[in-house]
């Protein structure tokens, strides 16, 4: 797992890559499903521009039992590349926010009471994820950055399987893929307490 000054750096980078492939389909047809998911491609997009977002407002407002009031959107006008620097936008609110928070505090989020180190894997996981969804829509191969994969394994799944592909291993914590001897995940989640809170250990769905 990375020190907590790297996640800050981590966590633009990886959304660097994931809107440089997903500026490779711009001009395709983002009204398709993004991969197994209900959601289209450009939904897909928004959601994730949301939860980025959102994580940095969680950050900030530190509510104890619920999701902050503010909900950011793309404009549904605005064409696929002007989207994507909205999700660049947004992981760089994520990032400067995990920045500027202090170790010991704690936010709200319905898979376990996180510090910032946290919200940021998760905002990682959110990049990887879904941007492997949409890609598998538009017809793009990609897959996630495996040290970036690696410590958000560390963080966020601490019960992962070893042996395999950080990448791979996290595309199937996160129900996307099977593992060579393990089927497809039908349910999941993160352990999203921080490291050193009793939550953190709390099993996983």
């Amino acid at each position: 797992m990375p020190p907590a000054a790297a996640w800050p750096d981590l966590l633009p980078a990886v959304a660097d890559e994931c809107r440089a492939v997903l500026l490779e389909g711009a001009g395709r047809d983002w009204s398709r499903r993004a991969g197994d998911l209900d959601w289209t491609c450009r939904q897909t997009l928004d959601h994730l521009a949301l939860g980025l977002v959102g994580y940095a407002g969680l950050l900030i407002a530190r509510p104890r039992d619920r999701y902050i009031t503010l909900f950011a959107s793309l404009d549904s006008r605005a064409p696929v590349p002007a989207c994507l620097e909205g999700v660049g936008i947004a992981a760089s609110l994520l990032a400067a926010t995990v920045r500027d928070t202090a170790a010991d505090v704690r936010a709200w989020h319905p898979w376990g009471h996180s510090d910032a180190a946290g919200f940021a894997a998760m905002g990682i996981t959110e990049l990887s994820v879904h941007t492997h969804d949409i890609a598998r829509g538009l017809g793009l191969s990609w897959t996630p950055p495996g040290g970036a994969s690696a410590a958000v394994l560390a963080r966020l799944f601490p019960d992962a399987p070893s042996g395999h592909d950080p990448s791979a291993t996290l595309l199937w914590c996160t129900g996307r893929i099977p593992l060579p001897g393990l089927p497809r995940r039908t349910a999941w989640r993160w352990h999203g307490g921080a490291a050193q809170d009793p939550a953190a250990a709390a099993p996983g769905g």
